[in-house]
């Protein structure tokens, strides 16, 4: 996972439960989950709003 071992990882996940709380994490989580969905789907299926974008300039 992006050249990191199991070490690296753990000790990321505990910094980022004491910058953020434990409560926290979920939530980012989330909307981490959310964002990278929103993404995703828009590589599959773009929208025409950049050629609209063009033929209006």
């Amino acid at each position: 996972m992006f050249g990191l071992g199991w070490p690296e990882v753990g000790i990321i996940a505990i910094v980022a439960v004491i910058i953020f709380g434990p409560k926290k994490i979920p939530e980012l989580g989330t909307a981490l989950g959310k964002t990278l969905r929103g993404f995703k789907e828009e590589l599959k299926n773009p929208n025409d709003d950049t050629s609209e974008q063009k033929e209006g300039e």
